[in-house]
């Protein structure tokens, strides 16, 4: 078949290799990601009523631009290049999550024997290892990804005494 081209108004887009019908509505069921399925829509709406990108563009809520890329890259790649990993996820790591948990087992070790563990330090250790500075929360964010949270201890008054509050304790009402 032909590469695709711009179409006139009157034609439609058209599909190179084509799969069945039955075949992309086996492929939209169990999809759940809302930008998987527009896309698999696109290929659909190309392939039971070919019409042009404007009109499947306005169809499903998309751009024109997206239509076409789509339907440029099915047609060059076949289906596989409507499943891509898409977005979201880590795309600008500094490092693995299993290097990341890694990195903190040296801090985890220290606070499960008692000592407190301060965001600075590993800040430090982190920009130290990695070889540049890095923002407070980065730090933060590599914590909260490995489930660590604050625990601090309950404040403590530096003037009470143990002995009124025991006696507050035996002659207040209850």
């Amino acid at each position: 078949m032909s590469p695709v081209r711009l179409m006139t108004r009157s034609q439609g887009i058209r599909l190179k290799p084509p799969l069945p019908r039955e075949e992309v509505d086996a492929r939209l069921q169990p999809l759940q990601d809302f930008w998987r399925i527009r896309r698999w829509l696109v290929i659909r709406h190309a392939l039971v009523d070919p019409a042009p990108a404007m009109d499947i563009a306005c169809r499903l809520g998309l751009s024109v631009c997206t239509v076409r890329d789509l339907i440029e890259a099915y047609n060059r790649y076949g289906p596989d290049a409507l499943e891509t990993p898409g977005k979201g996820q880590r795309q600008h790591a500094y490092r693995s999550v299993e290097e990341e948990h890694t990195f903190l087992a040296p801090f985890l070790a220290d606070s499960q024997a008692g000592h407190l563990a301060i965001a600075r330090p590993i800040k430090k250790a982190l920009e130290a290892s990695l070889g540049h500075p890095i923002a407070t929360s980065t730090v933060y964010r590599l914590l909260h990804r490995h489930q660590w949270r604050k625990v601090v201890p309950r404040p403590k008054n530096p003037r009470s005494s143990q002995e009124a509050q025991d006696t507050f304790k035996k002659t207040s009402q209850s």
